[in-house]
């Protein structure tokens, strides 16, 4: 990288609900990185950026954000970027840069997720002075996101969690995958559940609004119970503002995938993961958070959404739906719903018979449970 170019950094990830969110990278990689179940920072040691550098990166955002101003107020479009006098003399790398704050301008420029996965790893301090910059360079933000580990939630106070929500930071994202101590061992998360809670119960006494992310599947057929028991207890403790679901794939290379080829953990299929999605509702109808299931294309059921307390009739009303189809049935819905085809049992009547004996067909080639399991998390794998 030249030093004259105006460029800024960019982490792998962010949350579904960041889409049109701009991206500062305060930190990059995970300070664990050893979640049996996760690959993405595999080979990407942890390093948290100085707060100079990500003062740079902001302002060479607000570089890019006044020129692209410039254009946005003349109603053109990026397609029209090769007729922008400043983008001829632009790199390949600071043309990227420069679509980056396009689209966050032309979205409305609101918004603003804190990379990467443990980005609070950063000393609070170090944080506070970065979103007091960040809040300064664009007053016009409304919101600032980041995702952290529970484990490193935990050390950080009430008081300092007080301070980042008056420095500007309104949500905060975790992968807390379950609240059952024996499932984080099992997935070596490096965390236990009353440290979930503390972090959560500090989260919310501070006012910053907690998006909690949970794995229904990921403790195997062996403790599938105890994952949805542990989790709503978890729940219940904290009422998160958002409970997300994320369906566990096992996906190779993982150290599952090792467990589930040396015969030590069978995978739960998609029936039993509904089940424990079912557990943790019925277990948590007092608590006030919205459950979120449409949000990600692993998911079996995208219509299981609403509040815990308000709204789990009608989410237990769409799991019994699937649950009360015949065994043939439901596996030709789960075929076409990672296919990425269906929503709800109901759309298998849109579709044409010929395509419904096809898919009867192959789903009764299997005539194992565990090899049926292994197919659809296969086709899973796809979507992570």
């Amino acid at each position: 990288m030249e030093n004259n170019e105006k460029l800024f950094r960019v982490g792998p990830i962010r949350p579904p609900s960041e889409a049109n969110s701009l991206l500062l990278q305060v930190t990059a990689g995970c300070t664990w990185n050893k979640c049996k179940f996760c690959q993405l920072y595999k080979n990407s040691p942890f390093k948290a950026f100085s707060v100079d550098s990500i003062k740079q990166d902001i302002d060479n955002m607000a570089y890019h954000g006044k020129i692209a101003e410039k254009y946005l107020s003349k109603g053109l479009s990026f397609r029209n970027y090769g007729e922008f006098e400043e983008c001829k003399t632009m790199t390949h790398n600071e043309l990227n840069c420069f679509y980056m704050i396009f689209n966050w301008l032309s979205h409305g420029g609101e918004n603003v997720f804190l990379q990467d996965g443990n980005s609070l790893a950063l000393k609070a301090e170090r944080v506070e002075e970065v979103l007091l910059y960040l809040r300064e360079t664009f007053p016009q933000i409304k919101r600032v996101t980041t995702y952290a580990r529970a484990e490193t939630l935990a050390k950080i106070s009430v008081e300092q969690f007080k301070a980042l929500k008056r420095a500007g930071l309104d949500r905060i994202h975790s992968g807390y995958e379950t609240g059952s101590d024996e499932v984080l061992e099992l997935i070596n998360k490096g965390v236990t559940a009353d440290q979930e809670i503390m972090a959560g119960q500090n989260i919310k006494a501070s006012g910053i609004e907690l998006s909690i992310y949970l794995m229904p599947g990921v403790g195997g057929k062996a403790l599938s119970e105890a994952n949805a028991l542990g989790t709503a207890e978890v729940i219940r403790a904290i009422d998160p503002d958002f409970v997300r679901i994320r369906t566990a794939v096992i996906t190779k290379g993982s150290g599952l995938w090792e467990d589930y080829q040396s015969g030590i953990y069978e995978m739960c299929g998609d029936t039993d993961k509904i089940k424990e999605i079912r557990l943790i509702i019925q277990n948590t109808r007092e608590c006030t958070g919205q459950l979120v299931s449409g949000d990600h294309i692993v998911n079996l059921l995208p219509e299981v959404n609403g509040r815990l307390d308000k709204d789990h009739h009608k989410m237990l009303s769409v799991i019994d739906e699937y649950l009360a189809l015949a065994p043939l049935r439901q596996r030709v819905y789960q075929l076409f719903r990672r296919q990425a085809s269906v929503t709800k049992p109901r759309d298998l009547d849109s579709i044409s018979k010929f395509e419904i004996e096809e898919a009867e067909a192959f789903c009764k080639s299997f005539t194992s449970e565990e090899g049926w399991d292994k197919e659809i998390n296969r086709m899973m794998s796809r979507f992570i």
